[in-house]
């Protein structure tokens, strides 16, 4: 991947400057916080996406596909993905289409609920995905772009600032030192 040249001056602190300036004193420290959340996803879906694009699979995609393959079976109800995924369930059926169509996943019927369907794993969704991880790990998680330290209290402050949103009730289980 490609990386631009640095700019000369933080635009983020700059930002923050101006909040400053302008007498939003009160808001200037949650501006650059969402600004920068929101510019470290940026970076870190680019970086995914040139990972994932090799294997023509968004992150939506492999993220059901990663989800399927973690699963006993192989195989969830589409409510359970919705759920795990927290994502909207228009999404969830939109993206399983797209895999349906592609061979990846097939829908089932749910045993024991004639309304449900069930989204099952094929093989070659099976090998796609542990190929799309393999490269995900080596090129993104391995070296997220931040120390382990810094990874570790990351995950711990947007883990209590996702709690604090009712994203979840309780940690566990949980990966170390959240």
């Amino acid at each position: 991947m490609v990386r631009p040249r640095p700019l000369p001056v933080d635009p983020l602190a700059e930002a923050k400057r101006q909040w400053l300036a302008h007498g939003w004193t009160d808001a200037a420290d949650g501006m650059t916080v969402v600004t920068s959340v929101m510019r470290a996803q940026q970076l870190l879906l680019a970086r995914v996406d040139a990972a994932l694009k090799p294997f023509a699979l968004s992150f939506a995609r492999y993220e059901m596909l990663r989800l399927l393959a973690f699963s006993r079976s192989g195989r969830l109800p589409l409510s359970s993905v919705v759920a795990r995924l927290q994502v909207h369930a228009t999404t969830v059926t939109s993206t399983a289409e797209r895999l349906v169509r592609d061979g990846f996943i097939v829908r089932e019927p749910h045993p024991h609920d004639g309304r449900a369907a069930l989204l099952a794993l094929t093989d070659s969704g099976r090998a796609l995905v542990e190929r799309a991880t393999a490269a995900l790990n080596a090129e993104v998680f391995v070296d997220p772009g931040v120390s382990r330290d810094d990874a570790t209290e990351l995950v711990a402050i947007v883990a209590r600032m996702r709690k604090a949103a009712g994203d979840f009730a309780d940690p566990r289980p949980q990966p170390d030192a959240l």
